[in-house]
């Protein structure tokens, strides 16, 4: 079997565009508009939040497809100190966390510039912090061939296999001079970003340059494909989006990768980063929410109830996972059985908590948010 790379024409994708695909791009383009207005009308702290939190879900969700979870609270530190904004005292343990929360910062500020090697190479000297048994900043080495297998040893399914580390110097300095020259305003300028950004990662992850962490920095280049192409930092993660779904994900990008024509692909894509701009319009309005939220149950709460609770909201419009319960409380708060069973029904009381289920230390709690 050929791989797309290993065919007449590589790597000139072809597509066509259904009135299907039209319309979602039409309504990509829409919702971008809209979220970007959202946003710009919110106070500055309410937008730094925003941001913030969206970085981090495209910080914990792109390593997440790849099988690592990452320390949330690493990950915001490190975020927020790469932004220059005041960090809580707090210990960075986790190397992988703060270079991914390093990695969202300088995707996102450096959208504008041109791609180049050495941007990658720093990108992967991000990402593999801490890492010891690959080659760091450099593409791969080697002539085992690149593969991206699943199975277990002896059943091994092989789905890809990339161009050989001998060529991968010469496809990278074509594809950095693709993604240069299909900028706006250059002689082959892509115009619409998300049709950019689907080629891009496609094309990146076909490549597959690196020893690991392909995915990762393909998603990212995804990323400041639609930035670059739209003329501003896109509010969306299409990492969780991804994770939702990763198997589709993965079916898709391999059924792209036997061939040149990815009309299949563009389709997938496209309604990927809609539903993540989608979930981004809900990241803004659950935002707005919190902070009235907060604002009439600030000072009606205790330390160990605000404190709970922010962990609850820290959970986003997707809701805290199995709602709050006194076994819960207990274990975020350090309080007795006495103390949460009696916090928890002061919460109820005052509005913030609402009963869903269950008895006991098993009972369940949501927001009324």
């Amino acid at each position: 079997m050929k791989y797309n790379w290993q065919q007449a024409g590589w790597p000139e994708f072809s597509y066509s565009t259904t009135s299907e695909i039209e319309y979602s791009l039409y309504e990509f383009a829409e919702k971008t508009g809209y979220v970007t207005g959202m946003l710009d009308s919110i106070p500055v702290d309410l937008q730094e939040e925003v941001v913030i939190q969206t970085m981090v879900a495209e910080a914990l969700k792109t390593s997440a497809i790849e099988g690592e979870f990452l320390s949330r609270q690493d990950v915001i530190s490190s975020i927020r100190h790469k932004l220059g904004l005041p960090t809580p005292q707090h210990s960075l343990k986790d190397l992988r966390a703060a270079g991914a929360g390093e990695l969202m910062v300088a995707v996102r500020n450096t959208y504008q510039q041109k791609l180049t090697k050495e941007t990658l190479f720093e990108w992967h000297c991000l990402l593999m912090q801490g890492s010891s048994h690959i080659n760091i900043g450099a593409w791969r080495k080697g002539t085992a061939p690149m593969q991206v297998i699943s199975g277990s040893f002896g059943k091994e399914t092989v789905h890809f296999e990339a161009p050989p580390s001998a060529i991968v110097s010469k496809e990278m300095t074509q594809f950095i001079r693709w993604f240069n020259d299909t900028a706006p305003g250059q002689k082959k300028a892509i115009r619409n970003p998300a049709i950019r950004s689907a080629i891009a990662h496609l094309y990146f992850e076909s490549i597959h340059p690196f020893e690991d962490g392909n995915g990762r920095i393909g998603r990212a280049i995804a990323e400041k494909a639609l930035s670059q192409t739209i003329g501003r930092p896109v509010l969306l993660s299409i990492s969780r989006t991804i994770e939702a779904n990763k198997n589709a994900y993965y079916q898709h990008l391999k059924s792209a990768q036997k061939g040149n024509e990815i009309t299949e692909w563009i389709n997938y894509f496209v309604d990927t980063i809609l539903k993540a701009q989608l979930e981004a319009k809900q990241l803004v309005v659950f935002t707005l929410k919190k902070t009235k939220f907060m604002d009439v149950l600030r000072d009606k709460m205790n330390e160990r109830q605000t404190k709970a609770i922010l962990k609850m909201l820290d959970a986003g419009p997707e809701g805290f996972e199995g709602g709050m319960t006194a076994k819960k409380y207990m274990s975020i708060t350090k309080a007795s059985k006495a103390t949460a069973t009696r916090d928890l029904q002061d919460l109820v009381e005052i509005g913030a908590l609402m009963y869903t289920g269950g008895g006991g230390r098993s009972t369940h709690y949501t927001l009324v948010i």
